[in-house]
Formats: C-alpha cells, sequence, structure tokens
C-alpha cells in the first residue's frame, strides 16, 4: 500500500485512507525552534537497538522521505499509526486524527497538536529501534485540567505546553526513562524530562533543555 493512502483505523473502528493534501506547516515560531532543527532531528535518527546511537543513518533512507507515528492510549482504548509527513509535507488529514487522539480525554476538548512534537516523538522512536508504539499518558491538557493536576502535584507547571497542544508523556514497556530519554535528547529539539519513578518521558517542541531524574 502506498503511503498517500495508507489505511488508518480510529478507537470507533472506522477506516479510511489519508491523501496528500496538504500544506507546509511554518517553519518557525517564538520559541525558536526551526524547520532546520527538525530536520536535524530527524537526520540523526536510525534503525538500531537503544541506547547505542554511534550508527544513525538517516530517517527511513531507502524508503521514501516520510514520518510515522505509533501510539496507544490506555485512558480511551484508542490506538493511531499513521504515515503524517511525505516528501516535505505534513498532511492536513493526519494532523485531524493526531489532535483528536491526543486530545484531553477528561472532557473530550481539544487543540491542534504542533506536528513539531510529533517529529521529535518520531525521531526518538526511530532512533530506539523499536516496533511497539508509544502510550500516550497526556497529550493536550486543557486549562481546566491543568489547573485540577497542579492542585496535585507540584510538578505541573502553570503555564505547561501541554495547554498549547506542544508536549506529550509517554512510555514504553520496552525502553527504560534513561533509554526514552537519552533518544529524545538526542534529536536536539525541545525539551526532555525523565519522571523515572511515574515511568515516563516528557518531550516537547519548546526551548531545547533536560531535567529530572
Amino acid at each position: 500500500m502506498d503511503a498517500e493512502n495508507m489505511l488508518v483505523t480510529s478507537g470507533a473502528g472506522r477506516t479510511h485512507s489519508v491523501r496528500d493534501d496538504a500544506r507546509h506547516m511554518a517553519d518557525h515560531s517564538s520559541t525558536g525552534f526551526t524547520r532546520r532543527a527538525l530536520l536535524g532531528a530527524f537526520a540523526a535518527t536510525a534503525v538500531t537497538a537503544a541506547p547505542t546511537f554511534s550508527n544513525a543513518a538517516g530517517f527511513l533512507r531507502g524508503a521514501g522521505d516520510i514520518r510515522r507515528i505509533r501510539m496507544y492510549s490506555g485512558r480511551t482504548g484508542e490506538r493511531i499509526d499513521m504515515i503524517y509527513w511525505i516528501e516535505g509535507e505534513y498532511i492536513k488529514e493526519a494532523s485531524k486524527q493526531i489532535s483528536h487522539f491526543m486530545r484531553d480525554w477528561r472532557n473530550d476538548q481539544l487543540k491542534t497538536i504542533d506536528l513539531r512534537t510529533i517529529d521529535i516523538m518520531a525521531a526518538s522512536h526511530n532512533l530506539m529501534g523499536v516496533n511497539e508504539p508509544y502510550m500516550l499518558l497526556s497529550g493536550y491538557r486543557s486549562p481546566q485540567t491543568n489547573a485540577m493536576l497542579r492542585s496535585r502535584s507540584r510538578g505541573v507547571a502553570k503555564n505547561s505546553l501541554h495547554m498549547k497542544g506542544q508536549a506529550a508523556d509517554l512510555r514504553l514497556s520496552s525502553r527504560s526513562v534513561t533509554q526514552m530519554a537519552r533518544a529524545a535528547q538526542k534529536c536536539s529539539a525541545g525539551g526532555v524530562g525523565r519522571y523515572s519513578r511515574s515511568n515516563f518521558v516528557h518531550m516537547d517542541c519548546g526551548v531545547t533543555r533536560s531535567w529530572g531524574a
């Protein structure tokens, strides 16, 4: 099946084809995150066992210029496995599906997800050389949800990038928090937070930085 007509199945069991009707997304943002940084992140990726990254040779080289994301949600039971970028173009329909999948599951509010974060996630996944999809713990958070979580934990930022659709909290059963964080940091693009006690890694497309243990 060619990438432009890849079938996508939603949590409700509906299947449809994703067509390459996309336009280029914006190259720059207020965070200073540029298209060049994204391309650099993907240039650093390779199919190799984590945490060895020395043989990185490019993202899906020889299989066409495509980007793919695979996730499932333990909260909603939904899964997503799709190509969202083909030969320099983000796919508009794929962006909509990703934003719906990463909605605030507590109240079903959604926001357009910044695909630069998806790029970092996909590049990191490829670096780790795993077939297992990410478990999405938290994608978009509405202001109400973020305020509720802040009342329960000091670790939730008042102006969290989750509220801007620019962050994701992720887990892999086959990789440790350290391995996941190393892969994300290798991309040198965005923020990477380690939460070893809770067994997840935060990835975002904000200023390049890292924290946690």
